[in-house]
């Protein structure tokens, strides 16, 4: 049985969701393995312009399933490891998609909750929502998600909550930088739906290359390296068709061929 169910619209929105409502969308290996599997599809799929990722029931996802966290701590070091790197694959995975990602957060997001959040583009959040890095309750530490909280919270925060496991608000969480915004339960759909609205927008190849030149500008200092690679970066886009065709509809004031509208139409 799919613990994943996945749909995709005539505009080209694909939407993950974890559906183990029973287990809270607790994370196990078969659920970690769809999920690595579903993203892959996704990431090679032309037709599919973004992800939203979002669970069914109460909860986004409260982190590690324990029973399967139960049964992988009585195997073998090297058997805990191979499990270990699974779940580090889906976070990388997820992370690393060339097309725009948006989590919908509802209820609770916990352990790997939270790094499902933190390696989304965007995250949007009930106001009810929680968050919790959880792992030191139970003798564990936030290790394979840590690189991606840290990266959203920065270091100091992410020090602290790392060792307290203190449950987070939806507002804290957005003052954190863990979550982008946050609405009423009510409204949550509609502010999902406004942000893809905003990202159907946007020329699909344009965005793969603002998320790359994005994991770039962390990674390197502002030096005369980094300054000769952006001005290649901007060349090749101004050269392409689709820096051609955004420039001819700026022009001719129409909307370029990437736009659609919410019937999968293209906008004229």
């Amino acid at each position: 049985m799919s613990f994943i169910a996945s749909s995709l619209d005539s505009r080209g929105v694909a939407t993950l969701t974890l559906s183990r409502p029973e287990r809270r969308n607790a994370l196990d290996q078969t659920m970690v393995s769809e999920l690595i599997e579903a993203l892959r599809r996704i990431d090679e799929d032309a037709q599919t312009r973004l992800l939203v990722l979002a669970g069914a029931g109460a909860a986004f996802c409260a982190g590690g399933d324990i029973d399967w966290m139960k049964r992988v701590a009585a195997e073998t070091l090297a058997a805990n490891e191979r499990d270990a790197i699974l779940l580090a694959e889906l976070m990388r995975g997820l992370d690393t998609l060339r097309k725009p990602t948006i989590a919908r957060i509802h209820g609770a997001a916990y352990g790997g909750g939270v790094g499902l959040v933190a390696c989304c583009d965007i995250a949007i959040a009930a106001d009810t929502a929680s968050f919790c890095l959880s792992e030191v309750k139970i003798g564990l530490t936030p290790s394979v998600i840590g690189p991606y909280v840290q990266r959203a919270i920065g270091v100091r925060q992410a020090r602290r909550y790392f060792l307290t496991a203190e449950v987070i608000s939806a507002a804290h969480a957005r003052e954190l930088g863990l979550v982008h915004e946050i609405s009423s339960a009510e409204e949550l759909d509609a502010r999902v739906a406004r942000t893809v609205d905003a990202l159907l927008a946007g020329a699909p190849g344009a965005q793969a290359e603002a998320k790359a030149s994005s994991a770039l500008f962390a990674e390197r200092p502002i030096d005369d390296a980094l300054i000769r690679e952006t001005a290649k970066r901007i060349a090749a886009r101004r050269a392409s068709a689709e820096g051609e065709e955004g420039l001819a509809a700026f022009l001719e004031k129409r909307a370029p061929r990437w736009r659609r509208d919410r019937n999968g139409e293209d906008v004229s």
